[in-house]
């Protein structure tokens, strides 16, 4: 009978323990009894070490990691034999201090080593935040460097205590202390722990360093940022190597301006060895004395000497924004010699005289013939429109009012130019009414007076072809700021202004500007006093 049971593989014999496992239970799986032979299992893989370096050894703690134990009890009613092996330590546990730097030994037995460390592997890791543990040394590594971030995440790193003391002054300092910087034959093992770290990847990135054979090339795949904070690190370990590394790959690229911010921030923190960092500091800032106004000047006498067109109005946009009070380059604007500038200023009205002087000594009436000096017209107005721009965002723009109410040369030869031309010069009446409008300009009434009085009746003649031919010129805007612009005067300087404006629109309509409102406002004003006046007399 048990010949005939042991050779039915249907039959089986029930278990006699109260605490048997189900036939479904995970720790004991149903086999099909037809198959009374096991397949022989295949080995487990080998799980690598996440958290540590892209081809870096598996870690050699023996619990947690995928290493099946013989002594694993298979089922809650049988145990497998117990080896006689020496039983397995407790797993070192981190302390909780928060000292920037600190070593403790620990004695433990030598840690089993999974796979052996390749030379030839990369040091860089692929998912660094998916554990917190990771290996780097040889197969003899006996140091455990532990890292707290502020945040609380906590990351240990087992490492060869040679490459460290090679590489960082800092460490080896602390293992020389210690007295602990090469294990003893007991096979105990140092711990340091570096606590409050604002970011424990840079850190441990920057140990990855250490390691690498080509220090540029595993730069480059990190990028200047992250060369910037793992700079910051080194510094602060004094690992030469690494800061000298990290200061030749940021010095032979280029940045942007975050990562340029955040350069001058470290340099302004830490200081480097000159020698290295001369470059470095030569992109950031110059080193010999220059004189920002200077430059300035210099720049806008380029542009107003350009020829051409287009080009001219980019750089004179591109040096507007530099010069700007809401400069987004500088914090503190550059600064303007006024003396030198107004030099300039001068130069294009002489610039303007001649060209007048040459259209009316030829008695050009052409048109095909005129058009290189009306360009050439245009080219000086708009210089001195963009000028005037400069000079009232340096609130230094009082003085070009006296200047272009004094032009009495221009004023002559304006009557006498062909119109195509002479409309040139009411732009730069308009920038100067529309300024004085809009409270851009804050001069003395004397000169408000004589800059109206110089070119308010040339901008009557005017106004039609600037209507025609605005270049950008917003006739709404210089209607309301030339009104505004005369109520700034007296009563009395206004009513000639006034009467000589309501003939010329009475006369040409719409292409005289459209003064009305300021107009009314004038006349309201004029009999309001005549009406106290006449008040005052009855009453007394």
């Amino acid at each position: 009978m048990a010949d005939a049971r042991r050779r039915s593989p249907g039959l089986r014999r029930a278990l006699c323990c109260t605490f048997a496992a189900s036939t479904q239970s995970p720790d004991r799986p149903s086999h099909d009894c037809r198959h009374p032979r096991r397949r022989p299992s295949k080995p487990l893989p080998k799980t690598p070490c996440p958290g540590s370096l892209h081809s870096s050894p598996s870690p050699t703690s023996r619990l947690g990691l995928g290493i099946i134990d013989r002594r694993r009890i298979l089922s809650p009613g049988r145990v497998s034999p117990i080896d006689s092996d020496a039983p397995l330590g407790p797993l070192p546990e981190i302390s909780d201090s928060v000292s920037i730097a600190s070593v403790v030994a620990e004695s433990e037995s030598e840690p089993e080593r999974l796979d052996p460390v390749s030379k030839d592997r990369s040091l860089g890791s692929e998912n660094p935040d998916a554990e917190n543990r990771g290996c780097f040394g040889e197969s003899g590594s006996e140091l455990k460097l532990s890292l707290k971030g502020k945040d609380g995440r906590c990351l240990v790193l087992e490492l060869e205590p040679g490459i460290l003391s090679e590489s960082s002054a800092l460490l080896a300092a602390i293992l020389s202390k210690s007295g602990r910087q090469v294990p003893d034959a007991s096979g105990d093992s140092c711990k340091i722990e570096f606590s409050g770290l604002e970011n424990v990847d840079v850190f441990k990135e920057t140990i990855e360093l250490m390691y690498a054979k080509d220090a540029a090339r595993w730069l480059i795949k990190g990028g200047v940022s992250r060369a910037i904070d793992i700079l910051e690190v080194s510094s602060t370990i004094m690992f030469d190597r690494g800061m000298k590394s990290c200061l030749r790959y940021i010095e032979a690229v280029p940045w942007s301006e975050n990562e340029e911010e955040k350069l001058k921030s470290l340099f302004a923190r830490c200081k480097f060895d000159e020698a290295v960092s001369e470059d470095m500091l030569a992109r950031l800032g110059p080193q010999g004395q220059n004189n920002p106004e200077d430059l300035a000047v210099h720049l806008i006498q380029s542009v107003t000497n350009g020829t051409n067109t287009k080009a001219r109005k980019e750089m004179q946009s591109l040096v507007s924004g530099l010069l700007s009070k809401s400069s987004v380059y500088q914090k503190d604007p550059a600064g303007v010699d006024k003396e030198r500038l107004y030099d300039i200023c001068h130069s294009c009205l002489n610039s303007l005289v001649h060209l007048f002087e040459e259209a009316s000594d030829r008695g050009i009436v052409g048109r095909m013939e005129t058009k290189p000096l009306i360009e050439r017209v245009s080219k000086q107005v708009e210089n001195l429109n963009w000028l005037l721009e400069i000079l009232m965002e340096k609130e230094m723009a009082e003085d070009f009012v006296h200047m272009w109410a004094n032009q009495e040369e221009l004023i002559k030869m304006h009557g006498r130019a062909s119109p195509m031309m002479r409309y040139e010069l009411s732009r730069i009446s308009a920038s100067v009414f529309i300024a004085l409008g809009r409270r851009k300009l804050q001069c003395h009434g004397d000169e408000r007076f004589a800059v109206l009085r110089a070119w308010f009746e040339p901008m009557l003649w005017d106004f039609g072809w600037l209507q025609r031919c605005s270049k950008g010129l917003d006739m709404r805007m210089l209607e309301e700021s030339l009104g505004q612009a005369l109520l700034t005067l007296s009563l009395k300087q206004q009513q000639g202004f006034f009467e000589e404006w309501f003939r010329c629109f009475a006369e040409h309509g719409t292409g005289c500007p459209n003064l009305s409102k300021a107009f009314q406002v004038w006349w309201r004003r004029l009999f309001w006093r005549s009406q106290k006046h006449a008040d005052e007399f009855f009453n007394t």
